[in-house]
């Protein structure tokens, strides 16, 4: 029979006893606490490495869309804000917010736009400040994220004027991105016809 050359006491962190676990539940506990509270906002989680990096988080609210008008003709229907997202698109620290607008149309697919709004230290109220897609494009919108400072869409639309609106048969994706006082669109897929 072999034994040890060390003596049992000091062996007797080997042995788990009940108060050993209430001591690592604890601690566990006292981590996802902790943890919950460090957890980024949501203005800020989604947004990665890109223009805004080259200052200090901004702590400026992004603009909002109420009260806002918007450069598309409705006629006797109103303008409705279908989908939006913020991010610093310019670099300056202070977000943008990116609206896709459509008219509320009481049956089919009316065309969107996508507009970026911005907000001046003491600007009463925001202000549309580029128009990224028109309505008169005929396109819709189905996906759309502000992410690593550029806009990208996913883009319904047509391949000629005889197409009808309800049927469109282009599919493409299309990013903007701030790049010397403009917004400038590259196309990262081809046109695909659906």
């Amino acid at each position: 029979m072999q034994h040890s050359a060390v003596p049992e006491l000091e062996l007797a962190h080997t042995t788990t006893r009940p108060i050993h676990w209430v001591a690592t539940a604890t601690a566990l506990a006292g981590v996802v606490a902790l943890s919950s509270g460090l957890q980024p906002d949501s203005a800020h989680a989604a947004q990665a490495s890109g223009p805004q990096s080259k200052s200090a988080r901004s702590t400026v609210s992004a603009p909002s869309t109420a009260g806002v008008v918007f450069p598309i003709d409705c006629g006797p229907v109103k303008a409705v804000v279908q989908k939006k997202a913020s991010g610093d698109l310019d670099g300056d620290g202070r977000p943008e917010t990116v609206a896709v607008v459509h008219c509320d149309a009481g049956m089919g697919t009316p065309p969107d736009g996508v507009y970026v709004l911005t907000q001046g230290v003491g600007a009463a109220k925001p202000r549309v400040v580029a128009t990224l897609v028109a309505p008169k494009a005929r396109e819709t919108v189905t996906d759309f994220a502000v992410r690593d400072g550029a806009v990208l869409t996913t883009l319904l639309g047509y391949s000629t004027a005889d197409v009808p609106s309800c049927c469109p048969d282009v599919k493409e994706t299309a990013k903007w991105q701030w790049q010397n006082g403009t917004f400038v669109r590259s196309t990262p897929g081809n046109a695909q016809n659906v």
